[in-house]
């Protein structure tokens, strides 16, 4: 296993990332779904409003304020609450802080010079978001020996020894007397799939291990959150599924298995019609929600939605009675079925388009589940077995392969002898 993770650092992956443009806990749902459609993992960070007293504030001080990630589960589940429905208007203009589930714990303030196999440990025990202060001195890489010299860090190294050292330590590192207020009034986010992209770069680096099978690389997580497609569908948020944030709606089988038909999940409601979702979800069973109930339903039974298309596919206004009231279908929230029985148990075929879940087997190389995640912009993907298609046996998410790459990684600085 070659070393690309002691070798890079933090700030290599921050070349061309914007600075964080915070989201305030104050800002409206409505907002909140314009901003979420631009977002990478279906999610974004929210923050308390800054002090008014504070001209500048250390990274201490921005942790602190970092209320949590807010998602379109997140989202869907507050409009879904029935003072919500039957307010609209309201609802979508509600301070965001009424719809998150705080959870200070997702985000972490680190140095660009940290290195990236320690990134990787920090995501793989839940930090979602590291938020990385920018410099105007850092170079955006690092040298094969920028962060070791000799199986030594460069910190233990007497600089009045090793000039040249020294030298191309201080081209990787930010300078602490010229950046320093840059260095605590800005900063940029990283996110999970930020750090999937930079490994699935590297594959060439990490043979053998993305050729081997998940299952051998013990990635698949067989402590999933799922439903039967028979309860209501409002049933899969009421535990609030965290990571990853997602819900497989299963069929029972005569051998006590469970085939998976669909999924409740932040992935597929990523750019839905959040009201028309939000219906689905207070009013249809899990399997009707994934497979979508076509234009055989009563009208009377549904709210009156206005199906016009904003920025990113998201809707979220009510009717003001000039709009042709519309059924609920599937494609109404985002998902696609050429059928229109609702009954449950139809085959997987059924199931076309956004609606049908992403799935791999057990046999499944790491490269190829990380690919998934990458094309689909998913932040899981459910594992079958070897001989079934739907069979279902667990999920990869990225904390999972986060874990798969470490466990495979050599050892830390610390268990390594120095010369």
């Amino acid at each position: 296993m070659a070393s690309v993770f002691l070798y890079h650092v933090v700030g290599d992956l921050t070349v061309g990332k914007p600075e964080l443009s915070e989201f305030s806990e104050t800002e409206t749902v409505a907002a909140a779904i314009r901003a979420i459609g631009d977002s990478s993992e279906g999610g974004i960070p929210v923050w308390k409003k800054r002090s008014q007293k504070s001209v500048m504030e250390n990274a201490g001080t921005r942790q602190q304020r970092f209320v949590g990630i807010l998602n379109a589960i997140d989202i869907v589940a507050f409009l879904a609450r029935e003072d919500c429905l039957a307010d609209q208007d309201k609802a979508i203009n509600t301070p965001v802080s009424e719809a998150i589930v705080p959870d200070n714990s997702a985000l972490k303030v680190v140095d660009p010079g940290t290195r990236l196999i320690d990134a990787l440990e920090m995501m793989k025990h839940g930090v979602k978001r590291l938020l990385v202060p920018k410099s105007v001195v850092w170079r955006g890489y690092s040298k094969r020996f920028s962060i070791l010299y000799n199986g030594k860090w460069l910190k233990n190294v007497d600089p009045s020894g090793g000039s040249s050292t020294t030298n191309l330590t201080n081209a990787s590192r930010p300078s602490s007397s010229s950046s320093t207020s840059s260095m605590q009034d800005k900063f940029c986010c990283l996110s999970r799939e930020d750090v999937l992209r930079f490994i699935i770069n590297c594959l060439g680096a990490l043979a053998p291990l993305p050729l081997s099978s998940i299952a051998s690389l013990g990635a698949i997580n067989p402590n999933y959150c799922c439903i039967e497609a028979s309860c209501p569908a409002i049933d899969a948020i009421k535990n609030h599924p965290n990571d990853p944030c997602a819900v497989a709606v299963v069929e029972p089988t005569p051998d006590g298995q469970q085939k998976i038909i669909g999924e409740i999940s932040s992935s597929k409601l990523w750019r839905c019609d959040y009201m028309a979702a939000a219906w689905a979800l207070a009013n249809l069973s899990a399997g009707q929600f994934v497979m979508g109930v076509e234009d055989n339903m009563s009208s009377r039974s549904l709210p009156d939605i206005s199906l016009n298309e904003m920025a990113g596919g998201t809707n979220i206004t009510s009717s003001g009675g000039t709009n042709r009231q519309r059924k609920f279908s599937s494609r109404s929230i985002g998902f696609f079925s050429n059928s229109s029985n609702p009954n449950l148990g139809v085959g997987r075929s059924m199931y076309r388009g956004r609606s049908t879940p992403l799935t791999c087997k057990v046999t499944s190389s790491l490269a190829a589940v990380m690919a998934q995640m990458l094309s689909h912009r998913a932040t899981h993907v459910w594992v079958t077995e070897a001989q079934s298609d739907d069979h279902l046996v667990g999920v990869v998410g990225y904390a999972d392969i986060l874990g798969a790459v470490i466990s495979q990684s050599p050892p830390t600085m610390s268990d390594t002898p120095s010369s």
